[in-house]
């Protein structure tokens, strides 16, 4: 097993400078982990997850799909606590791991006394960016990968179990808030109690569209919820996700929405150039698309009509829109940070 224990630096660096598809290779040859109850240090770990196509083969439990190769950069807090510590597992979204993971946020979590676990999903499977064909790599399979990565990270000895939260930016912000569904989290049959002990997600994704899964009383967990977006975001808009957030803390669930103002698109990245990104795949925001997960079908949330065939693709083509931006912006970065940290420094507290 191939470990790195020099620091953010070295982690940061392998990690970045690495190609795509020596990260594939060098993902193969290392011996994957099945838990981490030896105590590994701070380090890269691979482990074994799945790819399931869809949310309905996910819905059927853990290892559908290919199996597949993911890693893990483990990052814990240098200074000993007196008991166990919790953590963070961090998801990137559809450009795959980037500086900000490896780096600003393992540092702002683990000064706070918190374990971080950021996952690089897309590099093993030999994919560098989803952006512009996000059929490379399912949805569902990053909500596999983050209970997989949740399964070992339990394990280990220095890590509460109970004291685990998952935070995702934009595609995985999706997980973050899909994780915390409680049929998807029944489906992956986690040992005991096991569950994300809070969610993080971060100008998330899939707040309107066919990905939205229709909020009613008991379909999320009672795990709290915070939201971070910026109100300048042109690839996934404030509004559909104020409005979702709103709707889903209205069934139970204790939610917390901020605004970061001038904030656009990967707020959190060093890169502070805006980028177009023109062949970005995006939902409009007035889409009415939404997955009813109960019943397992597609509605128009409008009209609460049940849609099926050619009428749910009819509505995804004109759903569908391409162009967008993103932005570093390191003054709303800290922002954002001084929102999420205290807050998962309360919810993941030792109980």
């Amino acid at each position: 097993m191939v470990l790195f224990r020099n620091g953010f630096a070295l982690v940061r660096r392998m990690a970045l400078c690495m190609g795509f598809g020596l990260a594939a290779a060098g993902a193969v040859a290392q011996e994957a982990l099945t838990d981490m109850t030896a105590g590994p240090p701070s380090g890269r770990y691979t482990f074994t997850s799945s790819t399931p196509k869809s949310l309905p083969e996910l819905l059927r439990g853990p290892g559908q799909g290919e199996a597949a190769s993911i890693v893990g950069h483990l990052f814990l807090p240098s200074e000993p606590a007196a008991g166990k510590v919790g953590a963070v597992i961090l998801v990137h979204g559809s450009g795959g791991i980037y500086d900000a993971m490896l780096d600003y946020w393992p540092k702002r979590f683990n000064a706070a006394g918190l374990a971080v676990l950021a996952l690089d999903t897309f590099g093993p499977r030999g994919v560098k960016s989803t952006a512009e064909d996000q059929s490379q790599v399912p949805f569902a399979a990053d909500t596999a990968d983050a209970f997989v990565a949740l399964r070992i990270l339990a394990t280990h000895p220095r890590i509460d179990p109970k004291r685990i939260a998952v935070m995702g930016f934009s595609r995985g912000g999706i997980t973050a808030w899909r994780s915390a569904i409680n049929r998807v989290i029944a489906s992956q049959r986690l040992p005991g109690e096991l569950r994300f002990a809070a969610h993080v997600p971060v100008y998330a994704g899939g707040c309107v569209g066919i990905f939205r899964v229709t909020p009613r009383p008991g379909v999320f967990s009672t795990a709290p919820m915070l939201w971070v977006h910026g109100d300048a975001d042109d690839y996934t808009p404030i509004g559909p996700c104020r409005e979702y957030a709103e709707k889903v803390g209205q069934t139970g669930t204790p939610v917390t929405f901020v605004a970061i103002p001038g904030a656009h698109h990967k707020f959190d990245a060093d890169d502070t150039r805006k980028i177009s990104v023109r062949g970005a795949q995006r939902t409009l925001d007035d889409c009415p698309l939404e997955t009813d997960i109960e019943a397992m079908a597609v509605l128009d949330r409008k009209t609460g009509q049940r849609l099926t065939g050619e009428a749910i693709s009819s509505a995804q083509k004109a759903c569908v829109a391409t162009g967008a931006s993103v932005q570093g912006d390191k003054a709303a970065r800290d922002k954002a940070g001084d929102a999420i940290v205290p807050f998962l420094t309360q919810a993941l507290a030792p109980r």
